[in-house]
Protein backbone atom coordinates (compact mmCIF):
# COMPACT_ATOMS: atom_id res chain seq x y z
CA UNK A 1 0.00 0.00 0.00
CA UNK A 2 1.16 3.58 -0.61
CA UNK A 3 2.91 5.34 2.25
CA UNK A 4 2.66 8.93 3.40
CA UNK A 5 5.64 10.98 2.23
CA UNK A 6 6.13 9.44 -1.23
CA UNK A 7 6.88 12.35 -3.61
CA UNK A 8 4.11 13.61 -5.83
CA UNK A 9 4.13 12.62 -9.47
CA UNK A 10 2.24 9.54 -10.58
CA UNK A 11 -1.48 9.47 -9.89
CA UNK A 12 -3.37 6.49 -8.54
CA UNK A 13 -4.44 5.40 -12.07
CA UNK A 14 -0.76 5.28 -13.07
CA UNK A 15 0.19 3.13 -10.10
CA UNK A 16 -2.79 0.87 -10.69
CA UNK A 17 -1.87 0.41 -14.36
CA UNK A 18 1.73 -0.45 -13.45
CA UNK A 19 0.62 -2.96 -10.81
CA UNK A 20 -1.81 -4.55 -13.26
CA UNK A 21 0.88 -4.86 -15.94
CA UNK A 22 3.22 -6.66 -13.55
CA UNK A 23 0.51 -8.79 -11.94
CA UNK A 24 -0.58 -9.88 -15.41
CA UNK A 25 2.76 -11.52 -16.17
CA UNK A 26 3.01 -15.27 -16.42
CA UNK A 27 6.10 -17.38 -15.66
CA UNK A 28 7.01 -17.49 -19.36
CA UNK A 29 6.26 -13.84 -20.16
CA UNK A 30 9.26 -12.17 -21.78
CA UNK A 31 10.20 -9.09 -19.73
CA UNK A 32 12.90 -6.64 -20.79
CA UNK A 33 14.32 -4.12 -18.33
CA UNK A 34 16.25 -1.20 -19.82
CA UNK A 35 18.20 1.62 -18.21
CA UNK A 36 20.01 4.54 -19.79
CA UNK A 37 23.33 4.53 -21.61
CA UNK A 38 26.45 4.61 -19.38
CA UNK A 39 24.40 3.53 -16.36
CA UNK A 40 25.13 5.06 -12.99
CA UNK A 41 24.30 3.63 -9.59
CA UNK A 42 20.67 4.76 -9.64
CA UNK A 43 19.97 3.42 -13.14
CA UNK A 44 21.66 0.06 -12.62
CA UNK A 45 20.66 -0.41 -8.99
CA UNK A 46 17.02 0.44 -9.65
CA UNK A 47 16.86 -1.90 -12.64
CA UNK A 48 18.55 -4.85 -10.95
CA UNK A 49 16.59 -4.41 -7.73
CA UNK A 50 13.34 -4.49 -9.68
CA UNK A 51 14.56 -7.47 -11.69
CA UNK A 52 15.29 -9.45 -8.53
CA UNK A 53 11.79 -8.62 -7.30
CA UNK A 54 10.25 -9.89 -10.55
CA UNK A 55 12.20 -13.09 -10.17
CA UNK A 56 10.68 -13.42 -6.71
CA UNK A 57 7.28 -13.24 -8.41
CA UNK A 58 8.22 -16.24 -10.55
CA UNK A 59 9.05 -14.46 -13.83
CA UNK A 60 11.60 -16.70 -15.56
CA UNK A 61 12.13 -15.07 -18.96
CA UNK A 62 13.72 -11.88 -17.69
CA UNK A 63 16.53 -9.77 -19.13
CA UNK A 64 18.14 -6.49 -18.07
CA UNK A 65 20.21 -4.39 -20.46
CA UNK A 66 21.41 -0.94 -21.47
CA UNK A 67 22.60 0.60 -24.75
CA UNK A 68 26.21 0.79 -25.79
CA UNK A 69 29.11 -1.39 -24.68
CA UNK A 70 27.99 -3.94 -22.06
CA UNK A 71 30.47 -2.72 -19.45
CA UNK A 72 29.46 -2.30 -15.84
CA UNK A 73 31.57 0.22 -13.87
CA UNK A 74 34.00 -1.55 -11.54
CA UNK A 75 32.48 -0.12 -8.31
CA UNK A 76 29.12 -1.71 -9.24
CA UNK A 77 30.31 -5.13 -10.38
CA UNK A 78 29.40 -6.75 -7.06
CA UNK A 79 25.70 -5.84 -7.25
CA UNK A 80 23.21 -8.68 -6.84
CA UNK A 81 21.32 -9.49 -10.01
CA UNK A 82 24.16 -8.88 -12.47
CA UNK A 83 23.40 -12.30 -13.96
CA UNK A 84 20.24 -10.75 -15.43
CA UNK A 85 22.32 -8.48 -17.68
CA UNK A 86 22.66 -9.20 -21.39
CA UNK A 87 24.28 -7.10 -24.14
CA UNK A 88 21.87 -4.89 -26.05
CA UNK A 89 22.44 -7.05 -29.14
CA UNK A 90 21.04 -10.08 -27.30
CA UNK A 91 17.99 -8.41 -25.75
CA UNK A 92 14.57 -9.90 -26.49
CA UNK A 93 13.39 -8.57 -29.88
CA UNK A 94 9.70 -8.99 -28.92
CA UNK A 95 9.25 -8.50 -25.16
CA UNK A 96 5.77 -8.69 -23.70
CA UNK A 97 6.62 -6.04 -21.13
CA UNK A 98 9.31 -3.35 -21.22
CA UNK A 99 10.29 -1.42 -18.09
CA UNK A 100 12.59 1.61 -18.43
CA UNK A 101 14.60 3.03 -15.53
CA UNK A 102 16.09 6.47 -14.91
CA UNK A 103 15.81 7.54 -18.58
CA UNK A 104 14.30 10.97 -19.21
CA UNK A 105 13.81 10.40 -22.93
CA UNK A 106 13.85 7.68 -25.57
CA UNK A 107 17.16 9.03 -26.86
CA UNK A 108 18.81 7.88 -23.61
CA UNK A 109 17.94 4.30 -24.58
CA UNK A 110 20.08 4.38 -27.73
CA UNK A 111 19.65 1.38 -30.00
CA UNK A 112 17.16 -0.16 -27.55
CA UNK A 113 14.56 2.56 -28.15
CA UNK A 114 13.08 0.38 -30.88
CA UNK A 115 11.87 -2.07 -28.23
CA UNK A 116 9.34 0.56 -27.15
CA UNK A 117 7.45 0.00 -30.41
CA UNK A 118 6.66 -3.64 -29.55
CA UNK A 119 3.03 -4.56 -28.77
CA UNK A 120 3.61 -5.07 -25.05
CA UNK A 121 3.14 -2.20 -22.58
CA UNK A 122 6.05 0.07 -21.66
CA UNK A 123 6.44 1.20 -18.05
CA UNK A 124 8.70 4.17 -17.34
CA UNK A 125 10.12 4.62 -13.82
CA UNK A 126 12.00 7.88 -13.47
CA UNK A 127 12.54 11.00 -11.37
CA UNK A 128 13.77 13.55 -13.93
CA UNK A 129 11.70 16.70 -14.28
CA UNK A 130 12.78 16.80 -17.92
CA UNK A 131 11.13 13.43 -18.69
CA UNK A 132 9.44 13.65 -22.09
CA UNK A 133 6.48 11.45 -21.17
CA UNK A 134 7.32 8.49 -23.39
CA UNK A 135 5.94 5.01 -22.75
CA UNK A 136 2.47 3.76 -21.92
CA UNK A 137 2.56 4.11 -18.13
CA UNK A 138 4.68 6.88 -16.61
CA UNK A 139 5.74 6.52 -13.00
CA UNK A 140 7.70 9.76 -13.01
CA UNK A 141 8.20 11.57 -9.70
CA UNK A 142 10.30 14.72 -10.22
CA UNK A 143 10.45 15.40 -6.49
CA UNK A 144 11.90 11.97 -5.76
CA UNK A 145 15.57 11.88 -4.80
CA UNK A 146 16.25 8.87 -7.03
CA UNK A 147 14.49 6.46 -9.36
CA UNK A 148 14.96 3.84 -6.64
CA UNK A 149 12.36 5.75 -4.57
CA UNK A 150 9.82 5.08 -7.31
CA UNK A 151 10.90 1.45 -7.61
CA UNK A 152 10.53 0.80 -3.89
CA UNK A 153 7.05 2.34 -3.89
CA UNK A 154 5.99 0.09 -6.76
CA UNK A 155 7.36 -2.96 -4.93
CA UNK A 156 5.34 -1.97 -1.85
CA UNK A 157 2.19 -1.74 -3.98
CA UNK A 158 2.99 -5.18 -5.41
CA UNK A 159 3.35 -6.52 -1.84
CA UNK A 160 6.93 -7.63 -2.54
CA UNK A 161 8.91 -7.54 0.69
CA UNK A 162 12.45 -6.24 0.61
CA UNK A 163 15.28 -8.71 1.07
CA UNK A 164 19.01 -8.01 1.41
CA UNK A 165 19.74 -8.43 -2.31
CA UNK A 166 16.99 -6.09 -3.47
CA UNK A 167 17.88 -3.66 -0.69
CA UNK A 168 21.57 -3.59 -1.64
CA UNK A 169 20.67 -2.58 -5.19
CA UNK A 170 18.23 0.11 -4.08
CA UNK A 171 20.58 1.44 -1.40
CA UNK A 172 23.35 1.91 -3.97
CA UNK A 173 20.84 3.69 -6.21
CA UNK A 174 19.66 5.94 -3.38
CA UNK A 175 23.10 6.85 -2.04
CA UNK A 176 24.62 7.60 -5.44
CA UNK A 177 21.86 9.98 -6.50
CA UNK A 178 21.70 11.75 -3.14
CA UNK A 179 25.48 12.12 -2.86
CA UNK A 180 25.43 9.92 0.24
CA UNK A 181 22.47 11.95 1.55
CA UNK A 182 24.21 15.31 1.08
CA UNK A 183 21.99 16.81 -1.65
CA UNK A 184 18.88 18.95 -1.16
CA UNK A 185 16.56 16.18 -2.38
CA UNK A 186 17.35 14.28 0.84
CA UNK A 187 14.06 14.49 2.73
CA UNK A 188 12.81 12.72 5.85
CA UNK A 189 11.15 10.21 3.52
CA UNK A 190 14.54 9.46 1.96
CA UNK A 191 16.01 8.62 5.36
CA UNK A 192 12.94 6.52 6.15
CA UNK A 193 13.54 4.57 2.94
CA UNK A 194 17.21 4.14 3.85
CA UNK A 195 16.12 2.79 7.24
CA UNK A 196 13.85 0.20 5.59
CA UNK A 197 16.71 -0.89 3.33
CA UNK A 198 19.21 -1.10 6.19
CA UNK A 199 16.72 -3.14 8.22
CA UNK A 200 17.28 -6.04 5.79
CA UNK A 201 20.81 -6.44 7.15
CA UNK A 202 22.88 -4.80 4.43
CA UNK A 203 26.15 -3.19 5.59
CA UNK A 204 26.34 0.51 4.62
CA UNK A 205 30.04 0.82 5.44
CA UNK A 206 30.98 -2.02 3.10
CA UNK A 207 28.77 -0.64 0.35
CA UNK A 208 30.18 2.88 0.67
CA UNK A 209 33.76 1.64 0.51
CA UNK A 210 33.08 -0.32 -2.66
CA UNK A 211 31.06 2.37 -4.42
CA UNK A 212 32.63 5.65 -3.27
CA UNK A 213 35.94 5.09 -1.55
CA UNK A 214 37.87 2.70 -3.76
CA UNK A 215 39.61 3.57 -7.03
CA UNK A 216 42.83 2.52 -8.78
CA UNK A 217 46.00 4.51 -8.17
CA UNK A 218 46.01 5.32 -11.89
CA UNK A 219 42.68 7.09 -11.40
CA UNK A 220 44.18 9.15 -8.56
CA UNK A 221 46.98 10.27 -10.88
CA UNK A 222 44.47 10.96 -13.66
CA UNK A 223 42.32 13.11 -11.35
CA UNK A 224 45.36 15.13 -10.37
CA UNK A 225 46.17 15.86 -13.99
CA UNK A 226 42.63 16.75 -14.99
CA UNK A 227 42.03 18.91 -11.91
CA UNK A 228 45.28 20.68 -12.67
CA UNK A 229 43.76 22.07 -15.87
CA UNK A 230 40.53 23.26 -14.23
CA UNK A 231 39.51 26.83 -15.07
CA UNK A 232 37.61 29.25 -12.84
CA UNK A 233 35.46 31.98 -14.43
CA UNK A 234 34.01 34.20 -11.66
CA UNK A 235 32.04 36.52 -14.05
CA UNK A 236 30.07 33.63 -15.60
CA UNK A 237 26.42 33.01 -14.67
CA UNK A 238 25.89 36.72 -13.91
CA UNK A 239 28.73 36.70 -11.42
CA UNK A 240 27.83 33.44 -9.67
CA UNK A 241 30.84 31.76 -11.27
CA UNK A 242 31.68 28.73 -13.38
CA UNK A 243 34.43 26.16 -12.85
CA UNK A 244 35.17 23.53 -15.48
CA UNK A 245 37.66 21.01 -16.72
CA UNK A 246 37.86 18.22 -19.27
CA UNK A 247 39.29 14.72 -19.66
CA UNK A 248 40.22 13.17 -23.01
CA UNK A 249 40.40 9.61 -24.20
CA UNK A 250 44.18 10.07 -24.39
CA UNK A 251 44.16 10.93 -20.67
CA UNK A 252 42.41 7.65 -19.92
CA UNK A 253 44.78 5.67 -22.11
CA UNK A 254 47.89 7.30 -20.64
CA UNK A 255 46.83 6.29 -17.12
CA UNK A 256 45.37 2.92 -18.25
CA UNK A 257 41.90 3.74 -16.90
CA UNK A 258 38.36 2.91 -17.95
CA UNK A 259 35.84 5.73 -18.59
CA UNK A 260 33.79 4.95 -15.49
CA UNK A 261 36.45 6.41 -13.19
CA UNK A 262 35.60 9.89 -14.48
CA UNK A 263 32.06 9.78 -13.08
CA UNK A 264 33.35 10.80 -9.63
CA UNK A 265 35.39 13.71 -11.00
CA UNK A 266 32.52 16.20 -10.86
CA UNK A 267 32.42 15.91 -7.05
CA UNK A 268 36.00 17.18 -6.82
CA UNK A 269 35.20 20.12 -9.10
CA UNK A 270 31.85 21.17 -7.63
CA UNK A 271 33.35 21.95 -4.21
CA UNK A 272 34.96 25.13 -5.61
CA UNK A 273 33.84 27.96 -3.31
CA UNK A 274 33.97 30.67 -5.97
CA UNK A 275 31.64 29.00 -8.48
CA UNK A 276 27.95 28.11 -8.37
CA UNK A 277 28.17 25.99 -11.53
CA UNK A 278 30.62 23.14 -12.05
CA UNK A 279 31.17 21.35 -15.34
CA UNK A 280 33.20 18.33 -16.44
CA UNK A 281 33.60 17.34 -20.09
CA UNK A 282 34.46 13.67 -20.70
CA UNK A 283 35.52 12.80 -24.23
CA UNK A 284 33.56 9.86 -25.62
CA UNK A 285 34.60 10.10 -29.27
CA UNK A 286 36.27 12.39 -31.79
CA UNK A 287 34.96 15.88 -31.00
CA UNK A 288 32.23 14.40 -28.79
CA UNK A 289 31.83 14.93 -25.04
CA UNK A 290 29.62 13.66 -22.25
CA UNK A 291 29.02 16.77 -20.15
CA UNK A 292 28.14 16.75 -16.44
CA UNK A 293 26.73 19.92 -14.86
CA UNK A 294 26.20 20.71 -11.18
CA UNK A 295 24.78 23.77 -9.42
CA UNK A 296 24.69 24.98 -5.84
CA UNK A 297 21.34 26.64 -6.44
CA UNK A 298 21.73 29.96 -8.26
CA UNK A 299 21.46 28.31 -11.69
CA UNK A 300 19.01 25.63 -12.84
CA UNK A 301 21.41 23.45 -14.80
CA UNK A 302 18.58 21.28 -16.13
CA UNK A 303 17.51 24.29 -18.22
CA UNK A 304 21.06 24.62 -19.56
CA UNK A 305 21.21 20.92 -20.39
CA UNK A 306 17.76 20.90 -22.00
CA UNK A 307 18.69 23.84 -24.23
CA UNK A 308 21.70 21.82 -25.41
CA UNK A 309 19.84 18.56 -26.04
CA UNK A 310 20.06 16.91 -22.63
CA UNK A 311 18.20 17.03 -19.33
CA UNK A 312 18.29 16.37 -15.62
CA UNK A 313 17.51 18.26 -12.44
CA UNK A 314 17.96 21.78 -11.14
CA UNK A 315 21.14 20.80 -9.27
CA UNK A 316 22.48 18.06 -11.58
CA UNK A 317 22.12 17.61 -15.31
CA UNK A 318 23.99 16.58 -18.44
CA UNK A 319 24.08 16.46 -22.21
CA UNK A 320 26.26 15.33 -25.12
CA UNK A 321 28.25 18.10 -26.80
CA UNK A 322 30.12 18.24 -30.09
CA UNK A 323 33.20 20.21 -31.13
CA UNK A 324 36.32 21.00 -29.16
CA UNK A 325 36.12 21.53 -25.40
CA UNK A 326 36.25 25.32 -25.63
CA UNK A 327 33.36 25.39 -28.12
CA UNK A 328 31.20 23.21 -25.86
CA UNK A 329 31.91 25.42 -22.85
CA UNK A 330 31.11 28.50 -24.96
CA UNK A 331 27.63 27.07 -25.54
CA UNK A 332 27.21 26.34 -21.84
CA UNK A 333 28.37 29.81 -20.86
CA UNK A 334 25.85 31.37 -23.28
CA UNK A 335 22.96 29.55 -21.57
CA UNK A 336 23.84 30.27 -17.95
CA UNK A 337 22.29 33.71 -17.59
CA UNK A 338 18.92 32.54 -18.91
CA UNK A 339 18.93 29.66 -16.43
CA UNK A 340 19.33 31.81 -13.30
CA UNK A 341 16.90 30.93 -10.53
CA UNK A 342 14.87 34.00 -9.63
CA UNK A 343 12.78 32.69 -6.75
Amino acid sequence: MPRQGVPAGPGEPDWAAAVAAVRGLGPESRVLLICHVNPDGDALGSMLGFGLALRRLGVRQLQATFPGPPEVPEPLRWLPGLELLVPATEAYPDPELVVCFDAASESRLGELAGRLAEPGPVLVLDHHASNTGFGDVQLVAPAAAATSVVVEELLARLDIALDAEIAACLYVALTTDTGSFRFDATTPAVHQLAARLLATGIRPGDISRQVFDTRPFGAVRLFGEVLGRARLEPPAAAGHGLVWTYATQDDLARHDQRPYVLEALIDSVRCTAEADVACVLKQVGPAQWAVSLRSKGAVDVSRVAAALGGGGHRFAAGFTGSGDADAVVDRIRAELDSALVTS
